[in-house]
């Protein structure tokens, strides 16, 4: 659970890869709400930063090109109040942390993307508008951090 001393609520965003929706959830989380979350991001497996999510993210404002890919495992020692699953994958594959809650949610893969460039930076701009607007609604707007001393 969270450090007493610290307040802030630790949630761990976790995909296939750790390189689009992972990175854009914790981009959001610590850009809507940093004064009170410590966020994480990581993958079953590591595939490297994706420039488009990159790209994107930065369009909104929000800087996640010094991230970089991690195994969930580099992470088992962390006390997370919150795993949120951002794919079905890794919900299938999501490993045990004890005393956190969690919470599924799918979005599509930018990594599977094709078309011209301007295309697939279309489709991911439409997952990050909806990554952005998940973890508002979830996390930051319906109070389900309050009960950890988060939000309000």
């Amino acid at each position: 659970m969270s450090d007493p001393e610290n307040k802030k609520v630790r949630i761990l965003f976790l995909c296939t890869g750790n390189s689009c929706r992972s990175q854009m959830a914790e981009g959001w989380a610590r850009h809507l709400k940093g004064d009170v979350v410590e966020a994480y991001s990581a993958g079953i497996e590591t595939h490297g930063l994706n420039q488009y999510a990159v790209k994107v993210m930065g369009e909104a404002g929000v800087d996640i090109s010094s991230h970089s890919s991690k195994n969930v495992r580099e992470l088992l020692h962390i006390a997370f109040d919150y795993v949120v699953t951002v794919c079905d994958s890794a919900r299938e594959n999501c490993p045990f942390f004890p005393g956190e809650i969690e919470i599924g949610k799918s979005f599509p893969d930018p990594s599977a993307f094709t078309g011209t460039e301007e295309e697939i930076l279309g489709k991911v701009r439409i997952v990050r508008d909806e990554i952005k607007n998940w973890v508002e609604s979830t996390f930051c707007k319906e109070n389900i951090l309050a009960e950890k001393g988060g939000f309000v």
